[in-house]
């Protein structure tokens, strides 16, 4: 029997600026991913590919059709799945995705992981908006559904997405098949866990409304509020938390309206008192991201991040896709084949060890800190140096003339990454 209580602890925040909210001509998209505390999240390259008409392709939990083309994708997923928590393509696009729960019920049986469907989006689109219609359309076909924590006892939801390009974003929201979209073309927005689209509706699933009267939710009368009619009438308790950390959320949008940079979103991210940086029970944050999607063309989007839990004591690293990108070996998780317990059948009745290099490193780099205040500031000016190193490249690359030589610095994730795993040691 599949549990969707949402008592359960889950929860994450995203975040995209635009100017004029944006400190410079670029969308800037952020995400951190709140998980189970022990749960490791890996940063795992995919280049682009071409596959044969008619192939299937094997998802966490089911297979789909695979396309005729995939795009290159940088990815930050629980290493257990084959989705993504966030990501991006090599044309600019970046999604993540929050849990939710609405009046619709979460069906029993296996189909889509929200964060599977995030990875297709990202794989198969060159936009935001197209991103959108490939999400829209694999609900439709194939639902949402399965277990979304790596832990015998199912836990599934519902998902919501934010999705950014270099133009504009997109917010969806989705219960069950049914969806709603909103367009974002100028100022900051933020999505946490909880219907947020109430009538200003860009577009949606045709039988939306008709669902919503044929259950009694709504009369049909008045301007359609999306968030009011699908939205559980008693809230729990952890979705009430979310209401909170959304409105801190805006809070924080608001007070850097206008000089919002990839700096400012770090620091919204490591923003503990609102809980958007999580440390609560069970779970916490165990990976962040932020990504600086310039408006011109020429210029490269730069995507930040740290494979690493708890962004306040993590260093966030700058990813460009070009020429020498390949897979950091110390952001990979080791593989079990058919023996991972996500592929054999009752699933998750053992654990296996999914610790990649740098999370070894950085774990036990934390215990240092906690327990020698000498190593304590040694690490953390380690950290600081190397994350300011990576933000000045990045500004002088977007403050540049012309085309700058991007395509050269594929390997600059790479190299970042080795760093600061040496300097674990």
């Amino acid at each position: 029997m599949a549990s969707s209580s949402p008592d359960a602890p889950c929860s994450c925040d995203c975040f995209v600026s635009m100017p004029p909210a944006s400190a410079i001509p670029a969308v800037i998209f952020a995400k951190n991913s709140d998980r189970p505390r022990d749960e490791v999240q890996e940063v795992v390259f995919v280049p682009a590919g071409t596959h044969t008409p008619g192939s299937r392709l094997q998802c966490t939990y089911i297979e789909v059709e695979q396309v005729l083309k995939t795009h290159a994708v940088i990815l930050s997923r629980p290493s257990w799945l084959w989705g993504a928590e966030m990501g991006a393509n090599e044309h600019g696009v970046c999604i993540g995705n929050e849990a939710v729960w609405t009046k619709e019920p979460v069906r029993e049986g296996e189909a889509l992981l929200g964060m599977d469907l995030l990875r297709l989006a990202l794989e198969r689109s060159t936009s935001a908006q197209e991103a959108l219609h490939v999400i829209t359309g694999l609900l439709e076909r194939y639902g949402q559904g399965g277990s979304c924590l790596e832990d015998p006892a199912p836990f599934c939801y519902h998902n919501t997405f934010l999705l950014a390009d270099r133009t504009e974003a997109w917010v969806l929201e989705t219960a069950g098949r049914l969806w709603a979209a909103q367009r974002i073309q100028e100022g900051a927005r933020n999505i946490s866990n909880q219907l947020s689209i109430g009538t200003d509706i860009s577009a949606q699933h045709p039988e939306l409304q008709t669902h919503a009267q044929a259950q009694g939710w709504w009369d049909g009368q008045g301007t359609f509020d999306f968030a009011q009619v699908f939205s559980l009438t008693q809230q729990p308790v952890r979705m009430e938390a979310a209401k909170a950390r959304f409105l801190a959320g805006q809070g924080l949008l608001r007070q850097q309206q206008g000089g919002i940079t990839a700096e400012v979103m770090m620091g919204i991210l490591r923003d503990k008192e609102s809980g958007i940086c999580m440390d609560s029970g069970g779970f916490r944050t165990t990976a962040s991201m932020v990504s600086v999607l310039p408006q011109d063309p020429t210029q490269p989007c730069v995507h930040f991040l740290t494979a690493t839990p708890d962004p306040s004591r993590s260093v966030f690293k700058p990813f460009i896709f070009g020429v020498g990108v390949a897979q950091a070996p110390q952001v990979l998780s080791p593989t079990f084949g058919a023996q991972d317990p996500v592929r054999t059948l009752p699933r998750f009745q053992t654990q296996v060890d999914r610790r990649h290099t740098l999370y070894r490193g950085h774990q036990a780099a934390l215990g240092l800190m906690e327990s020698d205040q000498d190593q304590e500031q040694q690490l953390r000016q380690k950290q600081r140096d190397l994350e300011q190193e990576g933000l000045k490249a990045v500004r002088g690359l977007l403050a540049s003339e012309g085309a700058p030589p991007f395509q050269e610095l594929g390997s600059l994730f790479q190299a970042f990454v080795k760093r600061e795993s040496q300097a674990y040691l």
